[in-house]
């Protein structure tokens, strides 16, 4: 009668102690940038190893993430759209949005450049151009983190670009590789930002036509989704991997993320 006393208690120990396991997984809604780059290929295995933590990655553009984090679809929010991140956090779905890492958008184009922009480090007078010349332009039109910047810096050029949807101005509502694909296909002008641009392998005779401006900086950030808005969400986890990445242990991991010797991001967290 003891043994199996003995026996039914170790059995639920153990059955309590799987069911623990199971739970040490996190979900991030992320960009597409940093999952399309390979990034979190990268990262996750050095953070699991480190923690037993399983990162799962739903991987969409940064308005969709968003709203998969209101809607209780994740721990933690990765994107890059700075006023969307605040307004977020303002609205009581995170507990805190933090400065991760950055790198830049870009403008590709064939080598034909019918605009005439190769070489230019002003995006607004590049933009200014395309249009002036009517010149195909690939846009994400998808309300991620690069559409959101697009259609700022179109915006800051005076240019309504979506008076030409259909015509010169080519809207896809897909996401970076699928935008870049399309793009190329029909000989259009593409913002992306450079990390997918140099994991791109579809580049035929395109190449990076503009970039240098200060405009077109690309800051990510990163938020655990707030549990008092979402009760279900792994508290403990979802601050361990964001406080990870944030150490000088992830911020080193980030750095050392290289594709064809070029580093895709540059990290910037706050001093701890």
């Amino acid at each position: 009668m003891l043994r199996t006393t003995i026996g039914a208690t170790t059995l639920a120990l153990f059955l309590t102690g799987a069911a623990w396991a199971q739970d040490q997984s996190i979900i991030v809604q992320s960009t597409t940038s940093t999952a399309n780059s390979g990034l979190y290929d990268y990262l996750l295995p050095i953070f699991q190893d480190k923690t037993g933590i399983q990162v799962n990655v739903v991987a969409v553009g940064t308005g969709q993430a968003i709203k998969n984090a209101e809607n209780c679809d994740g721990d933690v929010l990765l994107v890059h759209a700075k006023a969307a991140e605040e307004a977020f956090v303002a609205a009581g779905f995170g507990t805190e949005r933090t400065d991760l890492m950055f790198n830049d958008f870009v403008i590709v184009g064939p080598d034909a450049d019918p605009a005439g922009v190769g070489g230019m480090d002003d995006v607004q007078g590049a933009l200014t151009q395309i249009a002036e010349k009517a010149a195909l332009f690939a846009s994400r039109g998808d309300d991620s983190g690069t559409h959101k910047k697009e259609v700022s810096l179109w915006s800051d050029s005076g240019v309504d670009p979506t008076a030409a949807s259909g015509d010169w101005y080519r809207e896809t509502g897909s996401g970076m590789g699928a935008t870049l694909n399309a793009g190329i296909g029909m000989g259009a002008y593409v913002m992306t930002d450079r990390a997918t641009w140099i994991s791109f392998e579809n580049k035929q005779d395109y190449a990076i036509q503009v970039q240098g401006d200060e405009d077109m900086f690309n800051q990510y950030g990163v938020i655990p989704v707030n549990p008092e808005k979402c009760p279900e969400v792994n508290v403990d986890d979802a601050q361990t991997f964001a406080d990870w990445l944030l150490s000088g242990e992830g911020q080193d991991a980030i750095a050392n993320f290289k594709v064809a010797d070029q580093q895709l991001f540059f990290p910037n967290a706050p001093e701890n």
